[in-house]
């Protein structure tokens, strides 16, 4: 089983390539497999730093997924207890960007990239637009 984690590509799987080149055509600029501010040792599979928007594309495997997931029945106990860890540090990392003001945006890796892209590109929008002035708009004198 080491060797084959070993294999697993970490970053630059086909449904993140997929995300990203959506993005990219739809003009969007951003950073890959960035660290998160204030949160060592994890990373964003895509980082919209200005806009505040992190993105993550979640293996089925690794991150327990309601359709796909999977339980090794080597080693039972110890898998579970990781899968369960992955859940976990999944929601503490999604909680601390939310409180810091970030929009948390996750994505299966067998959901449709297209329609993910779409909507981090509707969320860019969003983040990128003008906030409404709080001032009275003045009276003509």
């Amino acid at each position: 089983m080491s060797r084959r984690m070993a294999r697993q590509a970490r970053r630059d799987t086909a449904p993140e390539m997929h995300l990203r080149q959506a993005l990219h055509a739809a003009g969007l600029r951003f950073r890959v497999d960035h660290p998160l501010p204030g949160m060592p040792r994890r990373r964003a599979d895509v980082l919209l730093p200005k806009a505040r928007i992190a993105v993550f594309v979640d293996g089925c495997f690794w991150h327990a997924c309601p359709l796909h997931a999977t339980s090794p029945t080597t080693n039972g106990d110890w898998w579970r207890a990781k899968l369960e860890r992955n859940v976990e540090r999944d929601r503490e990392t999604d909680a601390y960007l939310v409180d810091s003001g970030w929009t948390v945006l996750r994505y299966w890796e067998h959901a449709d990239m297209n329609a993910a892209a779409q909507e981090v590109v509707g969320e860019w929008r969003k983040a990128r637009s003008p906030a409404p002035s709080r001032q009275r708009p003045r009276s003509p004198e």
